[in-house]
């Protein structure tokens, strides 16, 4: 299996060159990757909880959807195993649009007759990553005052899978 190229390579934010139309000739990208985010709405939707603890973004960036997934369920698991089924709400607040691409360039015997070099180089679709801006809500997990440290420890978790620095923020809305 290939292996997926470097973050750094698609790190940057850069313009979202990703038309597609149900007209062939005006669609730039010929197939959408499928998203490997599994949920976003996790916990008990129907409940309404009194704090809210937002993981924010300190960079602008581009981030994998497989590094969203992998917070994700960092995150998930550790609220599920603490708190159970009832106590929390767990939302991802950004959602993978942008399509990544390479030109992928043939090394080796025959690759002459098998690459274009760099004369049409507008690549094939290999992923999908969410734009995030700075300061942007990425996660957010509302639960009440008794699970508050949890649901900090379990966004700290998500944090450390995701390719950028993050800060934490309390709220407390009002219940009725």
């Amino acid at each position: 299996m290939a292996r997926i190229r470097k973050f750094c390579a698609y790190r940057r934010l850069e313009r979202p060159y990703t038309r597609t139309s149900k007209f062939r000739a005006k669609s730039y990208v010929r197939a959408k990757p499928v998203c490997r985010v599994v949920r976003f709405d996790m916990g008990d939707l129907s409940k309404t909880f009194e704090y809210s603890v937002l993981l924010r973004s300190s960079d602008a960036l581009q981030i994998r959807d497989n590094a969203i997934e992998a917070a994700r369920q960092t995150s998930n698991r550790l609220l599920g195993k603490k708190i159970g089924k009832g106590g929390w709400m767990m939302k991802i607040r950004m959602y993978p649009h942008h399509i990544l691409r390479e030109n992928p360039l043939a090394s080796g015997a025959g690759a002459d007759r098998m690459s274009t070099g760099m004369a049409r180089s507008f690549g094939k679709p290999i992923g999908i990553a969410a734009q995030v801006k700075k300061n942007q809500v990425m996660f957010q997990v509302d639960t009440s005052k008794e699970f508050l440290d949890v649901a900090k420890d379990s966004l700290r978790r998500a944090g450390t899978k995701l390719p950028c620095s993050t800060h934490m923020e309390i709220v407390q809305k009002k219940v009725k």
